[in-house]
């Protein structure tokens, strides 16, 4: 079993984010090189998985069919583009809802490390472009880059919020990110 785990958050780091949320299937709009980098990152041994809020599902403004859909239409692009996602987990809730699953949280993180069947998550990446992407990689024991595509700019500013924002790796886009770290290989 591969041991070497990529876990990306999905609106503002693969695709198109909103303020307003990304609803139906026609919104969800790709990042230039962000679906090559995954792939590319496939193809070099990398499990790459998806964690990912939703909260517009727990406030009513999202249906989680549409999410479906735009898990199976990123799917089939990472596919075409000859690469493999390992998993994809989302939370549906509600910020208020207190579960353990959205992020900052690790829930999801430890999700798709039991689904992988990975055992030691301090050579996993958490790459993100917010705050709480990264918290949640820094809970779930992983390493983490935050992109500054999205919120990322914004993110960067807050660096200093985090418990080792000396660890985080900052990269311009997705594929800066996959090119950097297939490099180190």
């Amino acid at each position: 079993m591969n041991n070497q785990l990529v876990i990306l958050d999905r609106d503002g780091v693969i695709n198109r984010d909103s303020s307003a949320y990304v609803k139906t299937l026609a919104e969800w709009i790709p990042l230039p090189g962000s679906i090559e980098a995954i792939a590319q990152l496939s193809k070099a041994g990398y499990q790459v998985a998806i964690a990912t809020n939703q909260a517009g599902i727990g406030r009513g403004i999202l249906a989680a069919e549409e999410v479906a859909k735009m898990h199976h239409h990123l799917t089939q692009l990472v596919t075409e583009a000859g690469g493999h996602l390992a998993a994809i987990e989302f939370c549906p809730h509600h910020p208020d809802d207190g579960c353990a699953c959205r992020k900052p949280q690790p829930g999801m993180l430890f999700a798709i490390r039991d689904a992988l069947g990975i055992d030691d998550m301090t050579s996993a990446w958490m790459v993100g472009d917010s705050l709480r992407d990264l918290e949640a990689g820094e809970a779930a024991g992983t390493r983490t880059a935050l992109v500054l595509t999205g919120n990322g700019e914004k993110s960067r500013q807050q660096l200093s919020q985090l418990q080792h924002p000396e660890r985080v790796e900052v990269f311009a886009t997705l594929a800066d990110f996959s090119d950097w770290l297939l490099s180190k290989q």
